[in-house]
């Protein structure tokens, strides 16, 4: 089955009147589409022109006066247009088109490329453009269907007028007509059912005949606009057979209406119907009052009664919700359609579902209330059950264990510490043992009143209870026992321990003591200067004369110590730890008294080697020194001396010069005494030495300074010699020079061997300059072309002496170049390559730009702007 596309166009396919920017797009017209489009064109506008009584032969021709045209728009529209001019001359004639194409615009058309010139003059392409926004306007453009776009709306027509063949599938309208109607018609033979076609559409439809069979058969594919123009006059012809489909299509949607107010009228009794038969069999379960013995039981009507409410009832409401809205619904759609309103069954209304529904709720609320009473009721016998249960376990949970605790022996190995802890706790236990006499009451309390309710398991309740009061009394008789063996311990080890408490703090400062010292005497020390060694010798030896008393505190210490072990062996203690207020002890304090005696003499002579390595760097920051405070001022002096020389005007040029390379030679020999400072540098960074208070100068600073000479002397003698090319070049003799010196010095007021723009701008207008902002402007991109904002002493004596000299300038160059044209504006190839030498000729050639004046011809070359890039005036 063929498939055609309705769409050439890119854009979106909802904006169809721009189709007319396509003869502005497509400057070459297909041959076939514009015979087509003549042969169409031609024949739509016949078709109108001749309810005026009038027709075209030439559609280019025939419009080109304007008059038709103007007709051609009253006919179509039904409006009168402004007074057509009756002359014969061309303005006469382009005044009735744009009459034509203002009314057109004035219709929302937008015309593009599209002018009253192109028509006048007879242009086929804009003329069939001109046509074809008109067709759009006319008659396609108002054509919709369904609220589609006039294209969408026609090709809906189309396929649905198709529809019935199964053959055909139009997609777009580069169809062939010829092999629509052969699945139309016959698939035998397609001229025939084209000319068929147009005859009968001609006969009865009144449709002129608008193409040939010939041009679509022969064409693969024909020019949309051409197709669409005749598919509008068959709609057009077509539109009145709609009255009748617009008739039918009333009668279904009034039967469609009826029919669903119907369904919804069944689905409400349906829905009504199911809804009080479900109410009537749950109410009877609601009113159930039977009572269980157990609160399981109950508490099962209780969780059958909970998805009651959340899984069986929660449907219910909202199809009691449903039905109203279904109700309320069917009511308005009868009421907007003119019906009768609905009556449903008798018993079935909605005020006879609501007055059942709220039986049901009622039901529900007197159920629910009778659940809750029963279990209440089991509540209060179950909730003393599960009281003596909780409390017998806590109970029974704090006495786990407490027996073997009271029964320990864990105080004979105990510190005073450990005792002092085990006697709070044990009293602490003992006001614990004392609140929980409350608990064994209350426990005994509620095994009493279960006994007189009758409590189903009261055996079991009695037997715990008693276990629990019998163990409650062993308790009492062992915490009294451990009571009194904490307390002569207790007093056995206060003793021991104020010894302890002597020991720790006289031990934890004089261990601290030794700790520090030998942190000191290990500390690597980090020192610059002899000073600084000297202090910490100082330091040393201070420390030494502290050591005799430092072993007599030693001696103290360990003395308290022997005094606790002789009180453990004459009263048979057993000690079961170490010093609880310290943990320093007696082998520890003798291991670091050794250890700082051995570090004494080792801390002496590390001491001695850095004062020997001190005093060597002080040789060598003396050694720089010295030298560095000679070179560096000789540095500043020569820099000094350069810049007076460059600035005086004493001798010529040429002496300057002497006097210049003559410093430079000093100062070249003076480079091995840098080289001997760098040496020295050299050894002073191996030394590690940061610092020397004997000098400012750096080797950075002197480095900075020396290569700071070397370039000063060098552009020095660069600036001389460059002026003294300057002087020779431009003849400028030595008084002029040192007039040219003297006002540069004159203006350089912060003597920096540059001139500021001001100063420079005032020096001008001293030298008689007249000139405004845009003459400075230009004179300072001479001088300046880096826009730096300084003028250099060569860049004055450049301008100066051009402005003084005789030279060459871009407009002298363009003369030159125009006489060799012949006076032309611009220049040809074979000109330059007869006038000038080859390598020249050659160069002018290869960077002239293309002259492109109104005079211009082929190969034509513009000597105007490439004269002034040569003088800087525009780029190459």
């Amino acid at each position: 089955m063929p498939t055609f596309d309705m769409n050439p166009y890119d854009g979106d396919e909802n904006d169809y009147m721009p189709q007319e920017d396509d003869w502005d797009r497509d400057m070459l017209l297909d041959p076939a589409w514009e015979k087509q489009q003549r042969k169409t064109f031609t024949a739509w506008c016949n078709s109108h022109l001749r309810k005026a009584g009038t027709q075209i032969e030439n559609i280019e021709e025939d419009f080109r006066d304007g008059l038709k045209l103007m007709l051609l728009l009253e006919v179509i529209s039904g409006e009168r247009l402004a007074k057509p001019e009756r002359g014969k001359m061309r303005v006469h004639k382009i005044s009735n088109v744009n009459k034509a194409l203002h009314y057109i615009t004035s219709k929302g058309v937008k015309l593009v490329s599209i002018g009253a010139e192109e028509i006048v003059d007879g242009n086929a392409k804009m003329t069939l453009g001109m046509i074809w926004t008109i067709i759009l306007r006319f008659a396609i453009q108002d054509i919709s269907v369904e609220e589609t776009s006039a294209k969408e709306g026609l090709l809906l027509w189309c396929q649905r007028k198709t529809a019935p063949y199964k053959n055909v599938n139009i997609q777009n309208f580069h169809i062939r007509w010829s092999d629509l109607l052969l699945f139309l018609l016959s698939p035998d033979d397609p001229m025939t059912n084209l000319n068929t076609a147009f005859d009968v559409a001609e006969k009865y439809l009144d449709i002129p005949k608008m193409l040939d069979a010939e041009d679509i058969v022969g064409t693969a594919r024909p020019d949309e606009k051409a197709i669409m123009t005749y598919v509008s006059s068959f709609y057009h012809a077509f539109s009145g057979a709609q009255k009748a489909e617009t008739a039918a299509n009333r009668i279904c949607k009034v039967l469609a209406v009826n029919q669903e107010n119907e369904q919804l009228m069944e689905d409400y009794e349906k829905l009504a119907s199911d809804l009080l038969e479900w109410i009537r069999r749950t109410i009877p379960w609601l009113e159930n009052r039977a009572p269980e013995n157990t609160m399981l039981a109950m508490q099962q009507k209780l969780e059958d009664f909970r998805d009651y409410r959340r899984q069986h009832k929660p449907p219910k409401v909202q199809e009691k919700c449903q039905l109203e809205i279904n109700f309320n619904t069917l009511q308005t759609k009868l009421r907007l359609s003119n019906r009768p309103a609905f009556m449903p069954s008798e018993g079935k209304m909605v005020s006879d579902v609501s007055n059942a529904w709220g039986g049901l709720e009622g039901a529900e609320k007197g159920y629910e209330e009778w659940l809750l009473n029963e279990i209440r009721r089991l509540e209060r016998l179950d909730h003393l059950a599960e009281k003596f249960r909780q409390k017998a376990a806590t109970h029974e949970a704090w006495t786990e264990g407490k027996e073997e605790m009271l029964q320990a022996r864990d105080f004979e190995t105990a510190s005073l510490s450990e005792i002092k802890a085990l006697l709070k706790k044990h009293e602490a236990f003992e006001s614990d043992l004392a609140a929980h006499q409350d608990r064994v009451e209350q426990i005994a309390a509620i095994a009493q009143e279960l006994n007189e309710l009758d409590y189903y398991d009261s055996p079991s309740v009695n037997s715990r209870c008693q276990r629990i009061c019998d163990r409650w009394d062993a308790l009492g008789a062992l915490t009294q026992k451990r009571s009194d063996a904490l307390q002569r311990t207790e007093k056995l080890l206060e003793t021991i321990d104020e010894l302890y408490l002597e020991f720790a703090k006289r031990a934890a400062p004089f261990n601290n003591w030794m700790e520090g010292a030998m942190e000191d005497l290990q500390d690597t020390f980090i020192v610059h200067t002899i000073e600084e060694i000297q202090g910490l010798s100082t330091a040393h030896e201070q420390f030494k004369a502290t050591l005799p008393d430092a072993d007599k505190e030693r001696g103290a210490i360990l003395g308290i110590h022997n005094e606790i072990a002789k009180i453990v062996a004459t009263y048979h203690v057993n000690m079961a730890g170490t010093n609880p207020y310290t943990t320093i002890n007696p082998q520890g304090i003798n291991a670091k008294w050794d250890k700082v005696r051995q570090l004494v003499p080792q801390r002496d002579q590390a001491l001695i080697e850095e004062h020997a390595r001190q005093q060597n760097n002080e040789r060598l920051r003396r050694q720089f020194a010295n030298q560095a405070n000679v070179i560096g001022p000789w540095i500043q002096t020569k820099m000094e001396e350069i810049g007076r020389i460059s600035i005086e005007m004493h001798g010529t040029l040429e002496d300057q010069l002497t006097h210049l390379r003559q410093y430079e030679k000093n100062i070249v020999n003076y480079k091995p005494k840098i080289d001997q400072l760098e040496g020295d540098h050299q050894l002073i960074q191996e030394a590690l030495i940061f610092d020397n208070k004997h000098t400012n100068y750096t080797m950075e600073h002197i480095r900075v300074g020396w290569e700071q000479l070397l370039t000063t002397i060098a552009r020095t003698i660069n600036e001389i010699e460059n002026q003294i090319l300057t002087r020779d070049a431009k003849g400028i003799s030595q008084d002029q020079m040192n007039e040219f010196r003297a006002s540069f010095n004159h203006f350089d007021r912060k003597k920096t061997g540059m001139m500021e723009a001001e100063d420079f701008k005032t020096c001008l207008i001293s030298l008689g300059y007249n000139m405004g902002e845009a003459e400075f402007s230009r004179i300072m991109s001479i001088v300046d072309p880096n826009r730096v904002g300084v003028v250099t002493f060569q860049a004055f004596i450049d301008f100066m002496s051009r402005e003084t000299a005789d030279t060459d300038t871009a407009d002298q160059v363009m003369a030159s170049f125009k006489v060799l044209a012949g006076d032309k504006n611009f220049i040809m190839a074979d000109e330059l390559r007869r006038e000038l030498p080859p390598d020249q000729a050659e160069y002018c050639i290869a960077r002239m730009a293309p002259y492109s004046g109104t005079d211009a011809v082929p190969g034509a070359l513009d000597y105007m702007s490439f004269s002034t890039a040569l003088y800087g005036e525009s780029d190459l």
